[in-house]
């Protein structure tokens, strides 16, 4: 029989059970018999239905699991943001430090431009006087050789 034979088979029997003089519709039934029709609705149970009574009185030990499970994907999801968070924080510090150091140099460059165009402008200007005072020197020797010699 299959368990709703036997839940028939039982109602069957308590309808048909006498009743007990006095007692408020309470009837007598036989015990054994009852017994060995539950017995046997138990053993036809099916085996998800034990599974799901399992998972029910598993169900606190579950739910604690996946929340034990989402609190740790929370956490690792956090730390990975921080680490990300952390790794922008530290391109963002390279790049401002690379612009630093491309200004430097370039204000250096202008600089070190501006020194070595002095340095040749006033090195030219040395060199113009030095020979504007040979030519200079050059004439009057040419001058004094084309006056007659003095007697």
């Amino acid at each position: 029989m299959n368990v709703n034979e036997l839940l028939d088979t039982i109602e069957d029997a308590l309808a048909e059970s006498a009743n007990m003089p006095l007692s408020g519709g309470k009837r007598i039934v036989d015990v054994d018999q009852i017994q060995e029709y539950l017995d046997e609705i138990r053993a036809n149970l099916p085996g998800e239905l034990r599974q799901a009574q399992a998972i029910v009185n598993d169900r606190s030990q579950i739910v604690d699991s996946a929340n034990a499970q989402a609190k740790a994907i929370i956490r690792q999801a956090e730390e990975r943001a921080r680490v990300l968070v952390s790794e922008s924080e530290i391109v963002k510090s390279a790049q401002q430090r690379a612009s630093e150091i491309m200004a430097q140099a370039q204000a250096e460059s202008r600089t070190l431009r501006q020194t070595t165009a002095d340095y040749c402008d006033n090195m030219l200007k040395t060199t113009e006087e030095t020979m504007v005072a040979n030519a200079s020197q050059v004439k009057n020797v040419r001058a004094s050789l084309r006056q007659p010699p003095k007697k």
